[in-house]
């Protein structure tokens, strides 16, 4: 139970200071943090989690993560199902406390966006449905990749949480333009849920690429490092 509240903490800080920092600060009148500031904002929160959780559970705060560590035979999967579920869980309570503090501010409307995920005429970029599935699946593909080699036995200790921190912005800086930026089914569930329509309509994407995408980052990463670690 200690794991599975760690992971709810760790994914709640990851949403609050992720999504937050897109909604609440991103556009703010004339001092706005931008794209940038935003991918910056989701890799300090899985760095500080990571510090912060990383010996308690791991600190994957992400059913991608959670499913690809299973694939590359770090992970039990007997812990699979109640990680999804924490972290699912506590992706909707920060989608929640965000959504009380943004809607405080007058003209708040979270039809808008509310930092939701989304491909077509609801990417930031206009881009396809297509360039959203394989934009989601390489960078998650890319993000696992990292985390597995970081983490592993044979990399330099200590240093895991920088390197998975700053692969996360590198994929936000990459991606935002196309789908927002998922790479994380939890993250996309939770503020999908207060947007509702078509939000929730597209939400199946930002389940089934990121998963793909973890599953093939394990694999890629035992094709060349193999099974240790």
């Amino acid at each position: 139970m200690k794991r599975y509240g760690a992971e709810f903490l760790g994914t709640f800080w990851l949403v609050l200071g992720g999504c937050g920092s897109a909604v609440l600060a991103a556009a703010f009148p004339a001092v706005g943090i931008g794209l940038h500031g935003v991918a910056v904002a989701f890799g300090l929160t899985v760095l500080t989690m990571a510090y912060a959780i990383g010996h308690v559970s791991g600190c994957h705060l992400n059913p991608a993560v959670s499913v690809g560590l299973w694939a590359g035979g770090r992970f039990p999967g007997s812990q699979l199902a109640p990680y999804v579920v924490a972290q699912v869980a506590g992706a909707v309570a920060a989608a929640g406390v965000l959504y009380v503090v943004a809607s405080g501010a007058p003209g708040f409307d979270v039809s808008k966006g509310f930092a939701s995920n989304g491909y077509g005429a609801h990417s930031p970029g206009g881009y396809t449905l297509l360039a959203a599935l394989v934009t989601e699946v390489v960078m998650t593909m890319f993000f696992l990749l990292v985390i597995l080699g970081a983490t592993d036995k044979r990399a330099p200790a200590g240093f895991a949480p920088i390197a998975i921190g700053l692969a996360l912005t590198l994929i936000h800086l990459i991606s935002i333009p196309v789908t927002n930026t998922s790479v994380n089914p939890a993250r996309s569930t939770g503020v999908a849920l207060f947007v509702g329509g078509w939000a929730v309509g597209q939400l199946w994407l930002f389940w089934i690429a990121p998963i793909v995408g973890g599953l093939l980052g394990a694999a890629a990463y035992r094709a060349i490092a193999g099974a240790e670690g």
